[in-house]
Protein backbone atom coordinates (compact mmCIF):
# COMPACT_ATOMS: atom_id res chain seq x y z
CA UNK A 1 0.00 0.00 0.00
CA UNK A 2 1.37 3.54 -1.03
CA UNK A 3 2.45 5.65 1.71
CA UNK A 4 0.70 8.31 0.55
CA UNK A 5 -2.64 6.79 0.92
CA UNK A 6 -1.52 5.62 4.88
CA UNK A 7 -0.70 9.08 5.55
CA UNK A 8 -3.54 10.49 4.20
CA UNK A 9 -5.72 7.89 5.94
CA UNK A 10 -4.29 8.54 9.01
CA UNK A 11 -4.67 12.66 8.73
CA UNK A 12 -8.06 11.84 7.59
CA UNK A 13 -9.09 8.94 10.94
CA UNK A 14 -7.64 12.21 13.65
CA UNK A 15 -9.84 14.54 11.77
CA UNK A 16 -12.42 12.06 11.81
CA UNK A 17 -12.47 11.78 15.65
CA UNK A 18 -12.38 15.11 15.67
CA UNK A 19 -15.46 15.62 13.68
CA UNK A 20 -17.49 13.03 16.00
CA UNK A 21 -16.58 14.94 18.86
CA UNK A 22 -17.58 18.20 17.55
CA UNK A 23 -20.32 16.67 16.53
CA UNK A 24 -21.31 15.78 20.30
CA UNK A 25 -20.56 18.88 21.29
CA UNK A 26 -22.68 20.78 18.76
CA UNK A 27 -25.73 18.81 20.15
CA UNK A 28 -25.35 18.84 23.74
CA UNK A 29 -25.00 22.55 23.56
CA UNK A 30 -28.42 22.76 21.71
CA UNK A 31 -26.71 24.32 18.30
CA UNK A 32 -27.70 21.23 16.21
CA UNK A 33 -30.21 24.25 14.75
CA UNK A 34 -28.29 26.59 15.08
CA UNK A 35 -28.07 27.11 11.51
CA UNK A 36 -31.76 26.69 10.56
CA UNK A 37 -30.95 26.41 6.82
CA UNK A 38 -28.54 23.92 5.05
CA UNK A 39 -25.31 24.17 3.86
CA UNK A 40 -25.23 27.72 4.30
CA UNK A 41 -26.11 29.18 7.83
CA UNK A 42 -29.22 32.40 7.54
CA UNK A 43 -28.39 32.45 4.09
CA UNK A 44 -24.99 32.38 3.98
CA UNK A 45 -21.59 30.61 4.02
CA UNK A 46 -19.94 32.12 6.48
CA UNK A 47 -21.45 33.04 9.87
CA UNK A 48 -21.63 37.51 9.94
CA UNK A 49 -22.70 39.13 13.03
CA UNK A 50 -24.53 40.83 10.38
CA UNK A 51 -26.81 38.85 10.27
CA UNK A 52 -29.24 39.86 13.19
CA UNK A 53 -30.20 43.00 11.92
CA UNK A 54 -30.32 42.19 8.25
CA UNK A 55 -34.54 42.71 8.21
CA UNK A 56 -34.63 39.70 5.29
CA UNK A 57 -33.00 37.16 7.38
CA UNK A 58 -35.20 38.20 10.09
CA UNK A 59 -38.07 37.73 7.86
CA UNK A 60 -37.21 34.48 6.57
CA UNK A 61 -35.92 32.77 10.29
CA UNK A 62 -38.22 35.12 12.08
CA UNK A 63 -38.91 31.90 14.35
CA UNK A 64 -35.06 30.71 14.91
CA UNK A 65 -33.46 34.18 16.16
CA UNK A 66 -29.89 34.26 15.42
CA UNK A 67 -27.50 33.07 18.03
CA UNK A 68 -23.66 33.61 17.44
CA UNK A 69 -22.41 31.23 19.61
CA UNK A 70 -24.72 28.57 18.16
CA UNK A 71 -24.08 29.38 14.94
CA UNK A 72 -20.72 29.52 14.89
CA UNK A 73 -20.62 25.82 16.72
CA UNK A 74 -22.50 24.84 13.99
CA UNK A 75 -20.75 25.91 11.17
CA UNK A 76 -17.64 25.08 12.65
CA UNK A 77 -18.58 21.69 12.38
CA UNK A 78 -19.90 21.40 9.13
CA UNK A 79 -16.10 23.23 7.85
CA UNK A 80 -14.94 20.59 9.69
CA UNK A 81 -17.50 17.59 8.01
CA UNK A 82 -16.42 19.20 4.45
CA UNK A 83 -12.79 19.11 4.92
CA UNK A 84 -12.91 15.44 5.93
CA UNK A 85 -15.44 14.32 2.85
CA UNK A 86 -13.07 16.12 0.56
CA UNK A 87 -9.99 13.74 2.41
CA UNK A 88 -12.46 11.10 1.65
CA UNK A 89 -12.94 11.79 -2.41
CA UNK A 90 -8.97 11.81 -2.61
CA UNK A 91 -8.69 8.69 -0.55
CA UNK A 92 -11.45 7.24 -2.90
CA UNK A 93 -9.27 8.78 -5.95
CA UNK A 94 -6.13 7.68 -4.78
CA UNK A 95 -7.66 3.78 -4.07
CA UNK A 96 -9.09 3.57 -7.51
CA UNK A 97 -6.07 4.56 -9.64
CA UNK A 98 -3.50 2.42 -7.60
CA UNK A 99 -6.27 -0.15 -7.65
CA UNK A 100 -3.99 -2.55 -9.96
CA UNK A 101 -0.87 -2.27 -7.02
CA UNK A 102 -0.66 -5.26 -4.72
CA UNK A 103 -1.92 -4.65 -1.13
CA UNK A 104 -3.57 -1.20 -2.39
CA UNK A 105 -7.15 -1.41 -0.86
CA UNK A 106 -10.02 0.39 -3.15
CA UNK A 107 -13.46 -1.09 -2.33
CA UNK A 108 -13.43 -0.06 1.25
CA UNK A 109 -12.60 3.46 0.03
CA UNK A 110 -14.99 3.83 -2.58
CA UNK A 111 -17.72 2.43 0.13
CA UNK A 112 -16.45 5.41 2.45
CA UNK A 113 -16.99 7.65 -0.04
CA UNK A 114 -20.76 6.34 -0.77
CA UNK A 115 -21.10 6.69 3.30
CA UNK A 116 -20.01 10.57 3.28
CA UNK A 117 -22.42 11.07 0.50
CA UNK A 118 -24.78 9.99 2.65
CA UNK A 119 -23.46 11.48 5.68
CA UNK A 120 -23.86 14.76 3.78
CA UNK A 121 -27.71 13.88 3.34
CA UNK A 122 -28.03 13.11 7.04
CA UNK A 123 -26.46 16.08 7.97
CA UNK A 124 -29.09 17.94 5.75
CA UNK A 125 -32.09 16.17 6.73
CA UNK A 126 -31.01 16.72 10.73
CA UNK A 127 -31.60 20.41 10.42
CA UNK A 128 -34.55 20.18 7.52
CA UNK A 129 -35.97 17.64 9.73
CA UNK A 130 -35.85 19.34 12.94
CA UNK A 131 -33.66 17.25 15.03
CA UNK A 132 -35.99 14.28 14.41
CA UNK A 133 -34.39 11.34 16.89
CA UNK A 134 -33.80 8.85 13.78
CA UNK A 135 -32.21 10.89 11.86
CA UNK A 136 -30.08 12.22 14.59
CA UNK A 137 -29.03 8.51 15.57
CA UNK A 138 -28.55 7.57 11.94
CA UNK A 139 -26.15 10.74 11.29
CA UNK A 140 -24.53 9.91 14.84
CA UNK A 141 -23.85 5.86 13.42
CA UNK A 142 -22.34 7.08 10.08
CA UNK A 143 -19.72 9.37 11.77
CA UNK A 144 -18.80 6.63 13.71
CA UNK A 145 -18.72 4.25 10.56
CA UNK A 146 -16.24 6.61 8.92
CA UNK A 147 -14.33 6.73 11.79
CA UNK A 148 -13.89 2.71 11.52
CA UNK A 149 -13.66 2.77 8.22
CA UNK A 150 -10.68 5.37 8.22
CA UNK A 151 -9.11 3.52 10.89
CA UNK A 152 -9.24 0.27 9.45
CA UNK A 153 -7.35 1.73 6.08
CA UNK A 154 -4.84 3.55 8.26
CA UNK A 155 -3.49 0.46 9.81
CA UNK A 156 -2.43 -2.21 6.55
CA UNK A 157 -0.46 -4.41 8.67
CA UNK A 158 -1.42 -4.73 12.25
CA UNK A 159 0.36 -7.60 14.59
CA UNK A 160 -1.76 -10.85 13.96
CA UNK A 161 -3.40 -12.39 16.72
CA UNK A 162 -3.81 -15.87 16.64
CA UNK A 163 -7.49 -16.25 17.30
CA UNK A 164 -8.61 -18.79 20.16
CA UNK A 165 -11.88 -20.82 19.34
CA UNK A 166 -14.94 -18.65 19.82
CA UNK A 167 -12.50 -15.46 19.56
CA UNK A 168 -13.96 -14.10 16.55
CA UNK A 169 -17.46 -14.75 17.66
CA UNK A 170 -16.50 -13.16 20.45
CA UNK A 171 -14.58 -10.00 18.50
CA UNK A 172 -17.95 -9.94 16.43
CA UNK A 173 -20.36 -9.55 19.09
CA UNK A 174 -18.64 -7.31 21.16
CA UNK A 175 -18.12 -4.71 18.07
CA UNK A 176 -21.96 -5.57 17.64
CA UNK A 177 -23.25 -4.96 21.51
CA UNK A 178 -20.54 -1.59 21.62
CA UNK A 179 -22.28 -0.31 18.09
CA UNK A 180 -26.13 -0.89 19.68
CA UNK A 181 -25.05 1.17 22.26
CA UNK A 182 -23.43 4.02 20.76
CA UNK A 183 -27.10 4.05 18.78
CA UNK A 184 -29.11 3.87 21.82
CA UNK A 185 -26.54 6.88 23.57
CA UNK A 186 -28.03 8.90 20.60
CA UNK A 187 -31.35 8.17 21.13
CA UNK A 188 -31.28 8.89 24.47
CA UNK A 189 -29.34 12.05 23.61
CA UNK A 190 -31.60 12.92 20.67
CA UNK A 191 -34.39 12.51 23.15
CA UNK A 192 -33.19 14.63 25.83
CA UNK A 193 -33.22 11.93 28.27
CA UNK A 194 -29.93 11.91 30.28
CA UNK A 195 -31.32 13.21 33.41
CA UNK A 196 -34.58 10.96 33.01
CA UNK A 197 -32.62 8.84 35.93
CA UNK A 198 -31.00 11.36 38.42
CA UNK A 199 -30.05 8.42 40.89
CA UNK A 200 -27.60 5.65 40.12
CA UNK A 201 -27.30 2.93 40.51
CA UNK A 202 -31.05 2.42 40.93
CA UNK A 203 -33.80 4.45 38.59
CA UNK A 204 -35.83 5.98 40.37
CA UNK A 205 -34.96 5.00 43.14
CA UNK A 206 -36.00 1.49 41.86
CA UNK A 207 -33.80 -1.30 40.32
CA UNK A 208 -36.86 -1.35 37.27
CA UNK A 209 -38.64 1.52 37.31
CA UNK A 210 -42.47 1.06 36.97
CA UNK A 211 -43.39 4.61 35.18
CA UNK A 212 -41.35 3.44 32.51
CA UNK A 213 -43.00 3.52 29.28
CA UNK A 214 -40.98 1.36 26.88
CA UNK A 215 -43.97 1.30 24.15
CA UNK A 216 -43.70 5.33 23.37
CA UNK A 217 -40.30 5.37 24.41
CA UNK A 218 -38.98 3.64 21.06
CA UNK A 219 -41.40 5.19 18.21
CA UNK A 220 -39.17 5.77 15.69
CA UNK A 221 -41.16 7.60 13.29
CA UNK A 222 -43.70 10.69 14.44
CA UNK A 223 -44.26 12.21 11.07
CA UNK A 224 -42.80 15.65 9.32
CA UNK A 225 -43.32 18.94 11.09
CA UNK A 226 -42.48 17.92 14.39
CA UNK A 227 -39.65 20.20 16.38
CA UNK A 228 -37.74 17.68 18.58
CA UNK A 229 -35.50 20.63 19.87
CA UNK A 230 -35.85 19.90 23.96
CA UNK A 231 -37.68 16.42 23.11
CA UNK A 232 -41.44 15.61 23.42
CA UNK A 233 -41.43 12.70 24.84
CA UNK A 234 -42.93 12.92 28.06
CA UNK A 235 -41.52 11.52 31.55
CA UNK A 236 -42.35 7.86 31.78
CA UNK A 237 -40.78 7.45 28.33
CA UNK A 238 -38.04 9.36 28.79
CA UNK A 239 -37.18 6.79 31.72
CA UNK A 240 -37.43 4.09 29.39
CA UNK A 241 -35.00 5.11 27.14
CA UNK A 242 -32.54 6.29 30.05
CA UNK A 243 -33.02 3.29 31.49
CA UNK A 244 -32.90 1.06 28.03
CA UNK A 245 -29.41 2.80 28.07
CA UNK A 246 -28.39 1.30 30.99
CA UNK A 247 -29.11 -2.12 30.34
CA UNK A 248 -27.50 -1.56 27.03
CA UNK A 249 -24.47 -0.18 29.38
CA UNK A 250 -24.55 -3.94 31.40
CA UNK A 251 -24.71 -6.05 28.29
CA UNK A 252 -22.11 -4.00 26.11
CA UNK A 253 -19.80 -4.10 28.89
CA UNK A 254 -19.94 -7.83 29.35
CA UNK A 255 -19.26 -8.36 25.83
CA UNK A 256 -16.39 -6.36 25.56
CA UNK A 257 -14.97 -7.35 29.22
CA UNK A 258 -14.90 -10.66 28.16
CA UNK A 259 -13.34 -10.23 24.78
CA UNK A 260 -10.56 -7.69 26.63
CA UNK A 261 -9.58 -10.34 29.77
CA UNK A 262 -9.02 -13.07 26.65
CA UNK A 263 -7.23 -10.80 24.65
CA UNK A 264 -5.05 -9.72 27.84
CA UNK A 265 -4.00 -13.00 28.68
CA UNK A 266 -2.82 -13.62 24.79
CA UNK A 267 1.50 -12.91 25.14
CA UNK A 268 0.81 -11.54 21.50
CA UNK A 269 -2.31 -9.76 22.78
CA UNK A 270 -1.85 -8.69 25.78
CA UNK A 271 -1.60 -4.49 24.73
CA UNK A 272 -4.64 -4.67 22.75
CA UNK A 273 -6.74 -6.57 25.76
CA UNK A 274 -5.33 -3.70 27.86
CA UNK A 275 -6.16 -0.50 25.60
CA UNK A 276 -10.29 -2.42 25.54
CA UNK A 277 -10.13 -3.07 28.74
CA UNK A 278 -8.74 0.26 29.89
CA UNK A 279 -11.34 2.00 27.48
CA UNK A 280 -14.06 0.41 28.65
CA UNK A 281 -12.94 1.33 32.26
CA UNK A 282 -13.24 4.31 31.67
CA UNK A 283 -15.85 4.49 29.67
CA UNK A 284 -17.91 2.73 32.46
CA UNK A 285 -16.82 5.58 34.98
CA UNK A 286 -17.50 8.64 33.03
CA UNK A 287 -21.12 7.51 32.27
CA UNK A 288 -21.66 6.96 35.92
CA UNK A 289 -20.53 10.85 36.28
CA UNK A 290 -22.80 12.34 34.07
CA UNK A 291 -25.30 10.81 36.04
CA UNK A 292 -23.59 11.28 39.55
CA UNK A 293 -23.01 15.29 38.40
CA UNK A 294 -26.35 16.56 36.43
CA UNK A 295 -24.61 15.86 32.99
CA UNK A 296 -22.01 18.19 33.13
CA UNK A 297 -20.50 18.95 29.23
CA UNK A 298 -17.32 18.31 29.78
CA UNK A 299 -17.78 14.84 30.60
CA UNK A 300 -20.80 14.43 28.26
CA UNK A 301 -18.78 15.41 25.36
CA UNK A 302 -15.62 12.72 26.42
CA UNK A 303 -18.71 10.10 26.77
CA UNK A 304 -19.32 10.43 23.35
CA UNK A 305 -15.44 10.55 22.44
CA UNK A 306 -14.71 7.86 24.41
CA UNK A 307 -16.93 5.38 23.48
CA UNK A 308 -15.62 6.49 19.34
CA UNK A 309 -12.50 5.22 20.92
CA UNK A 310 -13.61 1.65 22.63
CA UNK A 311 -15.41 1.28 18.93
CA UNK A 312 -11.88 1.36 17.74
CA UNK A 313 -10.30 -1.02 20.07
CA UNK A 314 -12.37 -3.53 18.95
CA UNK A 315 -11.90 -2.54 15.59
CA UNK A 316 -8.34 -3.27 15.64
CA UNK A 317 -8.48 -6.42 17.55
CA UNK A 318 -11.10 -7.42 15.06
CA UNK A 319 -8.25 -6.86 12.12
CA UNK A 320 -5.69 -8.55 14.04
CA UNK A 321 -7.43 -11.39 14.88
CA UNK A 322 -8.72 -11.75 11.16
CA UNK A 323 -5.60 -11.21 9.53
CA UNK A 324 -3.73 -14.11 11.35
Amino acid sequence: MDQPFVRLARAATVLAFIVVTVGAWVRLTDAGLGCPDWPGCYGQLVVSADVATDPGVQAEFGDRPFDTGKAWREMVHRYLASALGLMCVALAAMGWMNRSKRGQPWRVPLALLALVVVQGLLGMWTVTLLLKPIVVVAHLLGGFATLGLLFWLSRPKPRPIAPARGLRTLASAAGAAVVLQIALGGWTSANYAALACPDFPTCQTQWWPEVADFEEAFVLWRGIGVDYEGGVLDHPARVAVHFTHRLGAIAAALLTGIFGWLLFRRPEAKLAGAAVLFVLILQLVIGSGIVLFGVPLSLAVAHNGVAALLLLTIIDAHKRIWRH
